[in-house]
Order: structure tokens, then sequence, then C-alpha cells
């Protein structure tokens, strides 16, 4: 019990250090978008807090597991460097066998990162969205860019100059009131805030209005104006980010994803009943299901059952993407049993102590199955794999790679010696070649 509690405790401080480590690192690319953001809005340090503190679970979900491969290699390598894992075995005792309380904290940590995933996470990433609205419409002059067409709810909006105070050459596609969509044209204008946030007010000046009739499409209006105003209404940018608003599929607690996963397959099941019931009755007017002509009522039919058709792919597709979703946040979760099997061996293996050679040999692993999964996920959202096959390959490939690895290990194989090589590098020079016992042992 004394060596169980002993490995466990040589995890932690290198586990701590090594998630702070991987945790910046991953940081690092939220924080350059977020100073354009800085630069650009000039937000307040409230915000830019919180939007900091809504990335961070993301992150987690990734550097967790990847910090407990590191520390997992870190220290074993460190027990083989100083000859402790060669007096536990001359003691008689399996070092597999002392791995009791490290597989019970790990497979603890593996449930924590299952409600992580399924309920916390979902929750930060629906803040976070919301907040990245609100922070667009954060200073209203700045979401028109200059040069470009910005669509807006219903209107898009193009402008020639923007300098913060006024835009200038105004250039307005209004699809809200018609099929045929208004344009305006006015010489300059500006933006303002409405409703906290949720509307926007564009005040255009000295402009034109060209309206085409929506009965008879050969005729326009032309009218002029001094002062007119455009009103963007339900940016959704003011409502509570927890309970309401659209939620994508890493947006979805466990509840919601199971139960939208369900409601899309009744649906699928009542769209394909409706599409024999068409097919029964084209068949009973005499035509088949690729034919367009025939009377009036078998072409509303055959319209009728491509629209069933149509919406069959898209549940279909929406569907496997959640599936994948659900599969993905219970494969990251158990990876960290998989990288503590697989850690553990090379650790023992590679005899090194050195944090640098640790991170490098997990960040070559951990990129790896990072691909993999991303590239099983992409297969599936295309429907060529099942999803949960996409998602569990790789845990099984690294399971398998890890009982060879411990295989390896308890018959006192050998990746590669950091020592020996260390050693090597240090007396090339030199022109030595018999390595010392005590490098070797």
């Amino acid at each position: 019990m004394i060596l169980k509690r002993y490995i466990l405790k040589e995890h932690i401080a290198p586990f701590f250090i090594s998630l702070l480590v991987v945790t910046f690192v991953l940081l690092i690319d939220r924080i350059i978008d977020l100073l354009n953001l800085i630069i650009e809005k000039q937000l307040p340090i409230g915000i830019v807090l919180k939007v900091f503190s809504y990335s961070l679970p993301y992150m987690l979900a990734l550097s967790i597991p990847m910090a407990i491969l590191v520390a997992t290699i870190l220290a074993f390598g460190r027990m083989s460097v100083d000859r402790e894992v060669i007096a536990i075995k001359s003691s008689g005792i399996n070092v597999y066998r002392c791995l009791t309380l490290l597989i019970i904290a790990a497979m603890l940590l593996t449930g924590l990162m299952v409600y992580f995933n399924h309920w916390f996470l979902p929750n930060t990433n629906h803040k976070l969205k919301n907040l990245m609205l609100k922070i667009a419409y954060y200073k209203p002059m700045t979401i028109i860019e200059a040069g470009e067409f910005n669509n807006l709810m219903e209107y898009t909006v193009w402008c020639g100059e923007n300098n913060d105070q006024q835009l200038k050459q105004v250039l307005i596609y209004d699809r809200s009131q018609s099929r045929y969509p208004r344009t305006i044209y006015a010489e300059s204008g500006h933006v303002s805030q409405m409703d906290g946030g949720s509307a926007l007010k564009i005040v255009l000046n000295n402009g034109v209005m060209h309206l085409r009739d929506e009965y008879e499409s050969g005729k326009f209006q032309s009218s002029s104006f001094d002062e007119y105003v455009v009103n963007i209404r339900d940016l959704e940018g003011n409502f509570d980010p927890f309970e309401s608003g659209f939620r994508s599929d890493r947006e979805m607690t466990y509840p919601q994803i199971k139960e939208s996963i369900k409601e899309r397959i009744d649906e699928i099941q009542k769209l394909k009943l409706e599409i024999i019931e068409l097919e029964n009755r084209l068949k009973g007017a005499g035509l088949s299901s690729f034919m367009q002509y025939g009377s009036e009522e078998s072409s509303r039919i055959y319209s009728m059952l491509n629209i069933a058709k149509t919406r069959i792919e898209e549940l279909e597709d929406i569907t496997r993407s959640l599936k994948v979703e659900f599969h993905k946040k219970f494969a990251l979760s158990f990876a960290i049993i998989i990288f503590i099997m697989i850690g553990v061996p090379l650790g023992l293996m590679t005899r090194t102590s050195g944090i640098g050679m640790a991170f490098s040999v997990s960040s070559v692993i951990f990129l790896i199955y990072y691909v993999a999964l991303n590239m099983g996920e992409q297969l599936a959202d295309r429907g060529h794999i099942n999803p949960f096959i996409s998602m569990w390959l790789s845990n099984f490939v690294f399971f398998i790679i890890a009982c060879f690895l411990i295989w390896g290990s308890i018959r006192e194989k050998k990746l590669f010696d950091m020592q020996i090589l260390i050693w090597k590098i240090k007396n090339r020079k030199r022109g030595k070649t018999e390595v010392p016992d005590e490098v070797i042992y």
C-alpha cells in the first residue's frame, strides 16, 4: 500500500504542472484572436475575462488527457532513472501490481470528465457563443466592414468607408418586406444600438431607394430621401445565455443531445411511412416515383415525395453529427485510462526524467490520437463510417498499442534509453564507444 500511495503521489505535481503548460499553449491561439477583438472593439476587462473563462473548459477537455499522459511518462521515467523501479523489482514486486490507486484515480477522473464533457462544457460553450454574439454588436460601427458585404438578418450592408464615426457610400439590400429586395443607396450614415443590443438602427442621409414591383416585375419605383432609418431587430443579443437560444451539437448537454437524436429518428420514421404512402398513391395513378408527368394530383404527390426524401437526408446528416458529438465526449473521457496504460510502459522503457522529453513524446502521441479522432469525425459526418466506430476506433487502436508496450516493458524491452543516448552525444567527439555501467544500469 505504501508503494501504491507513493506512485500516485508522484503523479500529482507533474500532472498540475503539465496541465498548466498544456492549457497555456492551447490558449495562445485564443489570445491572438482576442487581441484583435480587444483592439477593434475596445472591450472592457470584465468582458475579456469572461471570454477567457468561457474558453477555458474547452481547453481543459483536451489538456487534461494530455497532462495525464505527460505526468505518467514523467513519473515512471524519473523512477526508472533513479533506479527506484530496479529496487521495486529486486524486492520481488511487480510494478504493475502497484498501480491500483493510480487506476482508481484515473477511473474517478474519467467519471468526472464524462460529467464535465456532457453537462458543464456544453453550457459554457453556449454561454461563450452568446457572449461572442453580444461582443459582435458591442461597438455597432465596427460591425460594418468597409468594402465587404455584411449580412445582418434580412439585410446586406456595404459601405465604401467606415471611420468609426460615419459610414460613407452606403448600399443596403433590404429583403424584409417583399421577395424582391429593396435597394437603398445613401451618401452617409451611422449605426447605433437599441434594446440592449438586440436591435440596430442605421440612420441614412441623402440617398435614394429603388423598389421592384412585386406583382409587375417590369416596373420599378424610385424615391429620394434626406434621412431614412433602417431598424434591424431580433439579433438575439439580450437573452439569458444559459436558458435560451439555439444550441448546436457542441452546446447540448447529455439529456438534450439524447432527446434531439430521438426526435429526429422519430421524424425520419414518420417520413418513411409517408413516402411509402405517397409511392403507393403514385402506383395507383399508374406512375413511378421517378416520373414527373401525369395529372395535377400526380405532380403534387411527386413534389411531396421529393420534399420528404430531401428532409430525410437532412435529418440523417443532423442525426449523424449529434451521434458523433455524443460518442466523442465519451471517447475523450475514457482516453485518460488509455493514456495511463500507454504512459506507464513508455516511462519505464525510455528511462527519461526530463520534462522536455516527456512533453515531446506525449505531444506526438496526442497529436496522432487527435488527428485520428478528427478524421473519424469528418468521415462519420459524411456517412462513410458509423459514428460509434469513428469515435472509439482511436481508443481501441491505442489500447492495443498500450497492451504491446506493457508486454514489452514486462520483458525488460527498451524503446530507447535517454541516458545512453545523451552519453553518446556528449562523448561522440572524444571517440568513446563503450558506455559505462553506471549509465546503463
